[in-house]
């Protein structure tokens, strides 16, 4: 096993893809608390139309999926996330950006090779250079949210109490999409576009049936990330299999194994208390 660790692009999969997994699990507390999860699903969608519009101008792919992911965030802030939650709205919102990548691509002639890059990812082509990238929006990602970490969890698990105690609601709010926008361009190269909710919300969704405080949330959500990382790597390195299929399916058999544990213990507990 430990031989797949001489190659240089296996080194910069598990330094990149273990970054952005604590990265993912840490923000996804916040994306489940605040019932964001559909606005990861749409930024994840936008930033398909960044990468595709990045590589037909011939920029790098990371930094369309920014400047879209950040567009997005300030627009939704901007006509609120009640507006933006709108079915209609979704829909046609995520039909336009859809069609923008699309268009995108088919003027590249470089269409062939990046579209199964941007859609599923390619976390085993990511550089040196890459990581580094990865690295350092992280770091500050962590530390604007360790800044706002008290502001962010009182707003999130108790939305009254915090607008009754004056904190600045609309504020948090668009911070924290911009956060979520790039978070979502990070995880893009991990597990794609199509499937970076799962990574960012999987996670965290089994974490709030393991433990009732947000800290230890915060920490067995990015443990999962990252183990499911790890275990797709390694699956991938010696089947040849999509890396994100066994992200997304780890994932998903925590997540089912959680809500069991949860159904186990709500019967349990009555019946012990009764004796």
């Amino acid at each position: 096993m430990l031989q797949m660790f001489h190659y240089d692009f296996m080194q910069h999969a598990f330094i990149a893809g273990t970054i952005v997994a604590v990265m993912c699990g840490a923000i996804g507390v916040f994306v489940v608390a605040r019932g964001l999860s559909f606005i990861t699903h749409s930024f994840s969608h936008i930033g398909f139309s960044g990468a595709s519009f990045a590589i037909y101008v011939g920029w790098d792919p990371l930094e369309g999926l920014l400047l879209f992911t950040t567009v997005g965030a300030l627009s939704i802030g901007q006509m609120g996330v009640k507006f933006f939650r709108r079915e209609a709205s979704i829909s046609v919102i995520l039909s336009v950006f859809l069609g923008l990548g699309i268009l995108f691509l088919s003027l590249s002639t470089q269409s062939g090779s990046f579209t199964s890059t941007i859609l599923f990812g390619s976390v085993v082509g990511i550089s040196l250079r890459d990581v580094w990238v990865i690295v350092i929006l992280t770091i500050v990602l962590l530390c604007l949210l360790t800044v706002g970490y008290k502001m962010l969890k009182f707003d999130s698990f108790d939305p009254a109490g915090a607008q009754a105690a004056g904190l600045p609601i609309r504020f948090i709010s668009v911070a924290f999409l911009l956060l979520l926008s790039v978070g979502v361009a990070e995880a893009v190269q991990i597990v794609g576009a199509l499937l970076v909710f799962a990574l960012m919300t999987i996670p965290a969704a089994v974490a709030r049936h393991v433990t009732q405080s947000v800290f230890m949330m915060i920490v067995v959500s990015a443990i999962l990330a990252v183990v499911g990382v790890w275990v797709g790597l390694t699956l991938s390195y010696f089947t040849s299999a999509p890396v994100s299929f066994y992200i997304t399916a780890f994932e998903a058999l925590c997540y089912f194994l959680a809500i069991g544990w949860s159904a186990f213990k709500s019967r349990y507990q009555p019946i012990k208390a009764s004796v």
